[in-house]
């Protein structure tokens, strides 16, 4: 079994379909929303926490004009629709680069997630709420794909599959791919599977978050309410946003 994220994951991909693996695991936000041919999600375990997390200062302990550093344009915008006065510059590389290569930052955001899977959650100075900062689509999960019809692999894995992240997941995703685009615009989208149905927050905004739009729905069929959400947010002005994006 082979783990991937970010630009590897077609070569993941590629490996399932070539034989070469039976899975491929991803960080599930780093996954595109367009389903690879011949591959499938076949399992998402429980989600882990889906919230955004600053390490170096929170975000009232920093002085107009502090750098901020973040390699995710959704949390970019939400930082300045908060905090107008703040430089947000961007943060390459994987977290541990990130956290020690702050480039003069007073701040850096990312997943908060990401700090308890590498054992330093400790480090977040502030944790955001979703209400606050909504997340990326299907951040803090864990997605294995696996190839269509292997049914010995869909059988071992089935057992780590948690329904209702899988639910959320699919909603979150299915907005995702209603908009057309993949994790690196300003969209962001959160869903709360409950007693068989689904509900769903979603959200684009303009790169210096001035400008947002924003929906809440549910339904019993994730799919469907994720693309719906979608819809809604496209008629709503999302488009013009995503085009100017």
């Amino acid at each position: 079994m082979i783990g991937g994220q970010g630009v590897f994951v077609k070569e993941v991909q590629a490996a399932v379909l070539r034989q070469e693996a039976d899975l491929a695991v991803h960080s599930a936000k780093d996954l595109p929303s367009a389903q690879v041919e011949g591959l499938t999600i076949v399992a998402c375990p429980r989600r882990g926490d889906m919230r955004d997390s600053l390490v170096g200062a929170g975000l009232d302990e920093l002085e107009s004009g502090s750098v901020v550093a973040t390699g995710s344009a959704r949390r970019r915008a939400l930082l300045l629709r908060k905090r107008p006065d703040l430089q947000v510059v961007q943060a390459r590389g994987n977290i541990r680069t990130r956290l020690e290569r702050r480039q003069g930052a007073k701040a850096v955001m990312v997943a908060y997630a990401a700090l308890e899977r590498l054992g330093i959650g400790g480090q977040a100075r502030q944790i955001f709420e979703v209400e606050d900062f909504c997340p990326q689509v299907a951040q803090g999960a864990i997605a294995v794909e696996a190839r269509i019809g292997d049914l010995r692999t869909l059988e071992a894995v089935a057992g780590i599959d948690d329904p209702a992240t899988t639910a959320e997941v699919t909603a979150e995703r299915a907005m995702l791919a209603e908009l057309g685009t993949g994790c690196t615009l300003p969209v962001g989208a959160y869903a709360r599977a409950r007693d068989g149905s689904i509900e769903i927050y979603a959200m684009i905004a303009s790169l210096d978050g001035l400008r947002m739009v924003e929906t809440s729905m549910g339904g019993a069929d994730p799919k469907s309410v994720g693309a719906a959400a979608g819809q809604r947010l496209l008629s709503g002005g999302g488009a013009e946003l995503l085009a100017k994006a």
